[in-house]
């Protein structure tokens, strides 16, 4: 059972320093029962304090690693059912999946295409995150060949997915050291598969024909048999798999019940490219932690990784880029001068306006906490001073020969100051970024 605010507090320094971000310590120890905080916001806890209260301040999904080094995939550790409440942390990893009846070069060759789906979106780089190697062949020697064969193809982490015993350990063995995820495939399996995993020390994805309560008992038995790193398999249809998957999230999150609280692994087996994005955004959306894909096209992925990125950005967070000069084109001494919010949306639309001009330019990032030009200037993120700031910190005072500088039509206000701050021209340019082009053309 959760531990109750008064039992928390009793464990807690009683400082009333304020340093966790809250005025007491009881209201921490409120918090800390109601999973709104950590225990390493307290800066004075003891030891003992920190045994004793860790369950009880731990995410109500547990946290899982695949892979080993610097490639390795983090799942689950999620707080929240909303992401306005706080935010999202882990985005589900996308697995490609191969199939070990298939010959080594068509899997390596799967391997690199699923490595190579990367796309830039909005200064980020997304794209699939891992490789499933499914044990379809009547030879069990042949998953650990796939096995190799795929991570050698592709360096990213592997899901290894079966119900045969002798396949999975083969793999295993052929992959030593990588902490691929083990995947039951079949409930019979289950056992076999936890054992494995934890002998080769590797987080397990089990699964039920049960409903719900045969998946708290399937993972009560993996905990049981010593591995600390489950994951949950749930398939079906799309309907009542949704509906599942929301109860498994609200009773962990919600209720604290500790049980199901672990990540969800998903297979999306749609056979058309449509069907296929449809079914996985839906998972996205509704706690999938991660999804074993049999097509991967790059119409399909490029969609899924912009829901994703959408998903898991902090709310609090706007994505940003960093302040500073950025070229497009190769501009000269005359070339002309445009500056822009650091919230990442707005500089590559107007990086794209820019291109499109095909006049060379440069443009000065200002730092806006990653807000839009308009709104940073209403929260006063945005003020002469800053700008002026941030040109002299430049250094193109010296590189430029006409000190003249465009600035967005929506902030045309502070047109004047910042000709009194800098002694530069200013010159007010487009209020939308789609009047560029033609702006710069003409300048």
């Amino acid at each position: 059972m959760p531990l109750s605010a008064i039992e928390i507090y009793k464990q807690l320094p009683k400082t009333n320093c304020g340093k966790c971000g809250v005025p007491t310590c009881l209201a921490f120890a409120m918090a800390l029962a109601n999973l709104k905080a950590e225990l390493s916001s307290c800066p004075f806890a003891s030891e003992d304090a920190k045994s004793a209260l860790g369950a009880a301040s731990a995410p109500p999904i547990k946290l899982v690693k695949v892979g080993a080094g610097g490639t390795c995939l983090q799942i689950g550790d999620e707080k929240v059912m909303y992401r306005h409440e706080k935010t999202f942390y882990h985005p589900p990893p996308l697995a490609g999946v191969v199939e070990d009846g298939w010959s080594d070069a068509t899997i390596e060759e799967h391997a690199k295409k699923v490595c190579g789906l990367v796309f830039d979106r909005v200064g980020q780089m997304e794209g699939m995150n891992a490789v499933a190697v499914w044990h379809t062949s009547p030879d069990p020697a042949r998953m650990a060949a796939a096995a190799r064969a795929a991570q050698g193809a592709s360096g990213m982490p592997l899901v290894l997915v079966a119900a045969d015993r002798e396949a999975m350990a083969q793999a295993l063995a052929s992959v030593k050291g990588s902490r691929p995820l083990v995947v039951s495939e079949k409930p019979a399996s289950n056992a076999a598969m936890v054992a494995l995993a934890k002998e080769h020390g590797c987080p397990v994805a089990v699964c039920s024909d049960g409903g719900l309560e045969g998946l708290v008992d399937e993972a009560k038995a993996a905990k049981a048999a010593g591995v600390d790193e489950i994951v949950l398999l749930m398939r079906g249809d799309l309907g009542a798999l949704l509906n599942d998957m929301i109860m498994v999230r609200r009773l962990a999150i919600s209720k604290n019940f500790r049980e199901l609280g672990y990540p969800i692994l998903n297979v999306v087996e749609a056979k058309e490219s449509i069907d296929a994005v449809l079914e996985a955004s839906v998972l996205l959306m509704r706690y999938s932690s991660m999804l074993l894909l049999r097509h991967y096209a790059p119409e399909l992925i490029l969609p899924l990784v912009t829901l994703r990125l959408n998903i898991f950005t902090d709310p609090q967070k706007p994505i940003q880029v960093k302040p500073g000069i950025y070229q497009i084109g190769e501009p000269g001494p005359t070339s002309p001068l445009l500056f822009t919010s650091n919230f990442s949306l707005t500089y590559f639309t107007v990086a794209g306006d820019v291109a499109k001009s095909k006049v060379p330019t440069r443009i000065l990032v200002v730092d806006t906490e990653g807000l839009s030009v308009l709104t940073s200037f209403a929260a006063g993120k945005l003020e002469p001073e800053k700008v002026t700031k941030a040109l002299k910190d430049s250094g193109l005072e010296s590189l430029l020969a006409k000190k003249e500088l465009v600035i967005p039509g929506m902030v045309s206000r502070m047109s004047g100051k910042l000709a009194e701050m800098t002694g530069w021209k200013i010159i007010v340019g487009p209020r939308e970024s789609s009047g560029i082009p033609n702006f710069l053309r003409n300048l």
